[in-house]
């Protein structure tokens, strides 16, 4: 049996995810199509027929947010972020779902990193929001350092997170401020580092020594300056395209019902980096 399957979205260039689906396909076997969709905002409630004779589909920016008002159900995962990136078309009923909670979560303890205690997480937008939502739904103590200009944002969070979990331990702080102590985790969620500046980090090697495992949701380059360091320093440090994959693995058990190896997931993440350092410089 034949499926279709597609990424929407509005500028497309250089997104990873056909590789990554294909290599998923083929590794159950299966002989799906997956294509890209670039949908001006404008267009998607034109398209909304188009997209429901798909079986299922990824969404990305922007369109994460305006999906919602096209589908006939949420997932807990899409209800808790007001954003959708998975959408299943089984059974006539269009399911929107939130993956990269799950490729986040996934690729953090595929690692050995853990949420439960200690975190600071740099940068508090878009997906530093979600990062921050699961730090707190995990039990951790939380920290969000951010630029002044980006309080209100910060506070914001904050405010969710507490209606959340309203017994959560969260504070935050300039990142001048960062607080002089031990953190278990340390997650990136800011663009500094990524290509073509290369050169930058978020923080200093201070904080980065105060951490036993680091996290940066930038994949390109394939080791931002943060993770050199990190490393440098002994610590375990993961970049961002295994939330990537990982967050594909999770919409192929929502399509397929299928399941992988951590193996195979890792294979996949490292022919990635491959793509990356061959096909984006």
């Amino acid at each position: 049996m034949s499926r279709k399957y597609a990424l929407i979205g509005d500028k497309l260039g250089h997104t990873l995810s056909p590789p990554i689906h294909k290599r998923l396909f083929e590794l159950k076997g299966r002989e799906f199509s997956y294509e890209l969709l670039e949908i001006d905002p404008s267009e998607l409630d034109a398209k909304k027929t188009q997209l429901r004779e798909l079986a299922g589909y990824n969404v990305t920016i922007p369109h994460k947010p305006a999906i919602i008002a096209q589908l006939d159900k949420l997932d807990d995962s899409a209800q808790r972020y007001g954003a959708v990136n998975c959408v299943d078309n089984k059974c006539g009923v269009s399911v929107g779902y939130n993956t990269d909670c799950d490729g986040f979560l996934r690729s953090v303890k595929s690692s050995g990193g853990k949420l439960s205690g200690s975190t600071l997480l740099l940068g508090a937008g878009g997906v530093g929001r979600m990062m921050a939502i699961e730090t707190a739904l995990a039990g951790g103590k939380l920290t969000m350092a951010v630029l002044e200009d980006f309080k209100p944002q910060a506070e914001k969070v904050r405010a969710d997170i507490l209606e959340k979990v309203p017994d959560a331990d969260v504070r935050i702080v300039g990142f001048d401020a960062i607080p002089d102590e031990h953190f278990d985790t340390l997650i990136n969620a800011t663009p500094v580092g990524m290509y073509p500046k290369c050169d930058a980090c978020a923080v200093g090697d201070d904080v980065i020594a105060r951490a036993d495992f680091v996290f940066d949701a930038i994949y390109n380059p394939k080791e931002t300056l943060l993770i050199q360091k990190a490393k440098a320093l002994g610590k375990t440090a993961v970049g961002g395209m295994a939330m990537l994959v990982w967050q594909a693995v999770s919409a192929h058990e929502i399509w397929d019902g299928d399941s992988y190896a951590d193996e195979d997931v890792q294979a996949i993440i490292d022919e990635m980096y491959e793509r990356v350092e061959r096909d984006f410089k």
